[in-house]
């Protein structure tokens, strides 16, 4: 078995059991091009074991995964012209297919933040388990990326225009909340967790029914109140429309969420809602990764990405200077080179 530094893989082929950890706890399991590429080392090692019929995925520490290695994506955007976050993109991306595609159960225990790259490492898994710890959020509009790592088809496929919400707003959902969008397939406290994976060791043809034995009725979903609110004001994938129909909307949650809409990049909140509209049509999840792969290679080197990183992440400043500034000045125009196809040899494949 390879040496893996930055994952912990054991393998108990008596058991019939897999457990893959992200080993980064110092940088809540954020991936960088190193985690990706052992994780998917791992996941083909585990794949190709006839003795293993389960993987269970889990994060050291506070967190299951908190994204992708962002400050080092904005060093690129700033000093190779994007070339090395391309590189990571279309290896993360990879790795989000091939848990997509796996022929084996995987669990998920999203203990924890569950941001950016956690999604796409989370959202493919058969079993996806929430705690009272639970932490999700897709928040790149924030920082002038967009929704990626798979975000397009997930978001696209919820109910009640969450995903759409979600994508825009970068709201953050508890347990509670994931396990009510669709988000998590179960939700149980953490303290049962340890006997949730020792049951699954012993009894690995038996998943649901044990995550179901032990699962527990969350609290009330804080996100169900607001469901009418997001189905009416974000029913359009039109930006200024979305922020219009908010404005006809006296009440505090309107307010907010407009208040909100309105720190966020305007080009990626566009582009979220062209991503999510298309996604929607995609039959093949690697067309959707297809898809997602152009807007990245060309996101990254747009100003919004450095300067939303500098804003939030860098200074901590939370002074983000769009360009475009508003949404009027996200033209269609500005929108097709962002998705439009690459050139040939250049487009992203899975493995």
């Amino acid at each position: 078995m390879p040496d893996y530094q930055h994952i912990i893989l054991e393998k108990d082929p008596v058991e019939h059991i897999a457990r893959l950890t992200i080993n980064r706890p110092e940088r809540r399991n954020a991936l960088d091009d190193d985690a990706t590429d052992e994780m998917g080392q791992a996941i083909d090692d585990v794949g190709a074991d006839d003795d293993i019929r389960v993987l269970i995925i889990t994060g050291a520490g506070q967190a299951f995964c908190a994204g992708g290695d962002i400050a080092f994506l904005r060093n690129s955007a700033l000093h190779d012209g994007g070339e090395s976050g391309c590189k990571f993109f279309h290896d993360e991306y990879q790795l989000n297919h091939q848990l997509f595609t796996y022929d084996k159960p995987v669990v998920a225990f999203m203990d924890g933040i569950t941001m950016g790259g956690g999604v796409g490492i989370s959202q493919p898994a058969k079993y996806r388990v929430a705690t009272e710890h639970t932490r999700f959020a897709m928040p790149e509009s924030g920082i002038g990326l967009f929704p990626d790592v798979g975000g397009g088809w997930y978001l696209s496929r919820l109910g009640g225009r969450m995903g759409q919400f979600l994508a825009l707003t970068g709201a953050r959902l508890d347990g509670a909340d994931c396990l009510w969008v669709g988000i998590a397939t179960h939700y149980l406290p953490s303290e049962k967790l340890a006997e949730a994976k020792a049951r699954i060791i012993e009894h690995p043809d038996r998943i649901g029914g044990i995550l179901s034995d032990l699962s527990e009725t969350p609290p009330k979903a804080k996100i169900e109140e607001q469901a009418e609110r997001v189905a009416w004001h974000f029913k359009s994938d039109s930006l200024e429309e979305i922020m219009a129909s908010l404005e006809t909307d006296d009440s505090e949650w309107a307010a907010k969420e407009l208040a909100t809409l309105r720190t966020k990049s305007p080009q990626t909140c566009k582009v979220a809602l062209r991503q999510l509209a298309e996604a929607a049509e995609f039959d093949d999840f690697a067309d959707n990764m297809r898809n997602e792969y152009r807007i990245a290679s060309r996101v990254i080197t747009r100003p919004d990405f450095a300067e939303g990183v500098r804003a939030v992440i860098v200074d901590k400043s939370n002074d983000p200077k769009w360009d475009p500034a508003t949404p009027e000045g996200v033209t269609d125009e500005l929108l097709d080179s962002i998705f439009a196809p690459l050139p040939e040899g250049e487009e992203w494949q899975p493995l």
